[in-house]
């Protein structure tokens, strides 16, 4: 296998969106060897639909796009990051808030952590943001 594998997606920003990001995804971490019913597939849709539920619902239409991307480096560790144009960061909700959505970020980092990864958001040079989560890549080489 490749020291480095790639994928990149650019949807629009719509609802629609989110399932065509999440298939994407899956599609092509079971190419590079992922079991689609091992627990971080689940945990990588989760992460994939709530990321680009984000993009589409918090930018306000001020992100006609979305750009999702897959890395792995050296079969170690696997990064997701979807990136928009709207320069607003993700805030975390406090936990008193009682609100139904704003959660997306707390789920993310408790998905990522539980498989012993991390959540961070880095500008691009557009004015936008990316929102990466890296993690073990813990499939097995053939």
């Amino acid at each position: 296998m490749a020291d480095h594998q790639e994928s990149t997606l650019t949807l629009p920003s719509h609802p629609a969106s989110v399932s065509t990001a999440r298939r994407h995804v899956l599609d092509v971490l079971t190419q590079w060897g992922l079991p689609d019913t091992s627990d971080t597939a689940d945990s990588v849709r989760l992460i994939v639909s709530e990321l680009a539920t984000n993009a589409v619902q918090h930018t306000f239409g001020q992100s006609p796009t979305f750009t999702v991307e897959l890395r792995l480096d050296r079969d170690e560790l696997l990064c997701i990051g979807v990136t928009d144009s709207h320069p607003r960061w993700p805030r975390r909700l406090p936990a008193a808030v009682q609100q139904d959505n704003g959660r997306g970020l707390v789920i993310i980092r408790c998905l990522a952590a539980e498989h012993g990864g991390r959540l961070s958001v880095e500008p691009t040079d557009t004015g936008g943001k990316t929102v990466w989560i890296a993690m073990p890549w813990t499939v097995a080489v053939p």
